[in-house]
């Protein structure tokens, strides 16, 4: 009972640090290409309560991936507005994968010694860095793929997605709940996972 209540302690240490990168990242693109919306509202901060979503939080404990509170940034401040959504939506997702080679390198380091849940700590922060990475690069809105992907559209096409948000996450929530998503995207974190374990650990 005790070594299960750990394991949940350190993947929530994980999964919390992992979403406070995730999020500072974003805000740091964000402040990089003019806009500092996020710095102005106390968003660049390794304060986990300032990004918490907690269904979404809980989603990452139970399914290794999940979402946070996303930052707020204001487009029109950038200096290029395309470019700088290109930008702010892809920096959260290269965030988690460095994490999750950091992690990698550590687990290298330490998994020789008798530190248990050191070594667990860093295996999962391996598997939730790239869970959180690949599943926020799905295109349907909140989710940083979305994003991504409406900088590549026709102005009117990218504002229909904008407009039509709440009904896609709808989608998004049915896909998660009836284990949809999970079936799709554990393909590609599997195959990352194992592929940085033989690359790096082993």
């Amino acid at each position: 009972m005790i070594e299960t209540i750990l394991d949940y302690v350190v993947i929530i240490a994980v999964a919390l640090l992992s979403i406070m990168i995730h999020e500072c990242a974003h805000g740091y693109a964000a402040l990089y290409m003019g806009d500092s919306t996020a710095k102005d509202r106390g968003r660049l901060t390794l304060n986990p309560v300032k990004h918490i979503d907690p269904f979404g939080l809980l989603c990452m404990v139970l399914f290794k991936f999940g979402w946070a509170k996303p930052v707020p940034i204001n487009p029109v401040r950038f200096s290029d507005r395309k470019k700088g959504m290109r930008l702010v939506s892809i920096a959260g997702v290269t965030a988690n994968m460095i994490m999750s080679i950091v992690f990698a390198v550590l687990l290298r380091i330490f998994m020789y010694f008798d530190l248990y849940y050191l070594n667990l700590f860093f295996v999962y922060g391996i598997q939730l860095n790239i869970g959180y990475a690949v599943f926020n690069l799905v295109p349907l809105p909140p989710l940083d793929g979305s994003k991504l992907i409406a900088t590549f559209l026709p102005r009117k096409y990218e504002y229909y997605m904008y407009k039509y948000e709440k009904y896609l996450y709808i989608i998004l929530i049915a896909l998660i709940y009836t284990g949809v998503l999970t079936d799709i995207i554990s393909i590609p974190i599997n195959g990352i996972y194992y592929f940085i374990l033989n690359a790096i650990v082993f």
